[in-house]
């Protein structure tokens, strides 16, 4: 089953991604040395340079090393003017492209990914200047090659399993809706695996109790607002606590374990770690089933409409109201673990969200249990939002429901949230 996973996670646009590579670093050698090199002088970076990508992915980041006698050009106060001519460079060859300057970077907008550029001067240390233009300008420090150096010697060492835990994890902060960045996802995988030898010399057959043991320590580790980077020791952030999905996902992956081998055990994984893993082997009962519906399953599934890479947070709560007068929360009552009765209204909303820049918002309502089959009432179908941020709905049959929204930026879901409504 894990075998199959991770060949679902496998990047399926790799050549693309490497052409538009090449086409930007040509673009910039053109405008800084004279020359049309599609490879020399520029650094893949991020979760692709650590070989840690999945399919999906949207944000790939790239080192351009500028020529060393320039830094008298831009060293004093030009960060912002680096940035610029490196667009200017990049728009001669993109002309009808989306080039533009985002504090640290130059972002290069392409249809289902972006390439965000970094020009930076190369130190004697092997780290990278690079320029930040945030208020008064400043020139500050990376050392991705570390990073990438870490991740590449430790894999070896941990049979291959650090490259493979860092990719499901991004299946699972897709589907559990993390706001985690790449590298902080690589760092704790790393952080993981060096704290034990479990898992030294195992591979796929052992997936399902690393999987265990990873939500294991994620859910213990302590609040904090930084991890130092593997290889480099560099500052990264924690967005928002991940300490509770993590310990929901542990309980999930019991589950899935006690199923062992069993049919079943493909649907228990799958709510770890979403659709990219395997369905169940079809069974004569399900081909009888299908050749006598008596509901329609209209489910949608928001990855068949967009890519996917969860980088902010978004949450939704709801308001529970009947004949005018408001209740309480949806969240309160789920706290207290009440179920909620029919002819209720419910309205959900976005209650706070970090997701920066100009975004859409879609949902989707779900019904499950027999009554939802029985009316032919599973719903599933992804609509976007009105523009209110509000999704309105009644508590009309008994079964557990599912409200999902999603926040959708330039083409890729970059934030989710979901509740579930049970009705009595």
């Amino acid at each position: 089953m894990f075998n199959e996973f991770l060949s679902n996670l496998a990047i399926d646009n790799a050549d693309k991604i490497s052409d538009r590579y090449g086409e930007v670093t040509a673009s910039l050698n053109k405008k800084f040395r004279d020359t049309e090199s599609k490879t020399a002088n520029s650094l893949q970076v991020g979760s692709i340079g650590r070989k840690t990508a999945i399919k999906g992915i949207s944000d790939l980041d790239m080192l351009y090393i500028m020529p060393k006698g320039m830094w008298s050009d831009y060293k004093d106060g030009k960060q912002y003017k680096l940035l610029s001519d490196a667009k200017d460079a990049i728009k001669v060859r993109y002309p009808n492209t989306k080039v533009f300057v985002d504090r640290l970077v130059v972002c290069v907008q392409y249809t289902n990914f972006h390439i965000e550029v970094q020009p930076v001067f190369e130190q004697d240390d092997g780290s990278f200047k690079y320029p930040d233009t945030y208020g008064d300008g400043s020139w500050k420090i990376t050392k991705p090659r570390e990073e990438i150096e870490a991740m590449s010697e430790f894999d070896v060492q941990k049979n291959s399993n650090l490259q493979q835990l860092c990719k499901m994890a991004r299946a699972w902060k897709n589907k559990h809706g993390v706001g985690m960045g790449g590298l902080l996802i690589d760092t704790l995988a790393y952080n993981f695996l060096k704290s034990t030898t479990d898992y030294d010399n195992k591979s796929h057959g052992y997936y399902d109790v690393m999987s265990r043991d990873f939500f294991t320590y994620l859910m213990d580790q302590p609040n904090q607002d930084y991890y130092a980077a593997l290889g480099s020791n560099q500052r990264v952030r924690v967005k928002k606590k991940f300490q509770r999905k993590a310990k929901k996902t542990y309980k999930l992956c019991v589950e899935a374990i006690e199923a062992g081998e069993q049919d079943i055990a493909h649907d228990k994984w799958k709510k770890v770690y979403g659709r990219p893993f395997p369905n169940r082997p079809v069974t004569n009962n399900d081909v009888a089933a299908a050749s006598q519906p008596i509901w329609r399953n209209t489910e949608q599934f928001i990855e068949d409409k967009f890519a996917i890479d969860i980088r902010y947070n978004i949450t939704i709560d709801c308001d529970i109201s009947q004949n005018g007068f408001r209740e309480s929360s949806l969240s309160e009552f789920l706290r207290k673990q009440f179920r909620l009765a029919r002819q209720k209204n419910l309205k959900f909303y976005i209650k706070d969200h970090d997701i920066e820049g100009n975004h859409s918002i879609y949902w989707k309502v779900l019904n499950r249990g027999q009554a939802a089959r029985k009316r032919d009432m599973i719903r599933g179908q992804i609509f976007p939002d009105s523009g209110s941020r509000k999704n309105f709905e009644s508590t009309d049959f008994r079964g557990h429901h599912i409200v999902e929204c999603y926040a959708v930026k330039n083409g890729i879901v970059v934030a989710e949230d979901r509740i579930d409504v049970p009705i009595e």
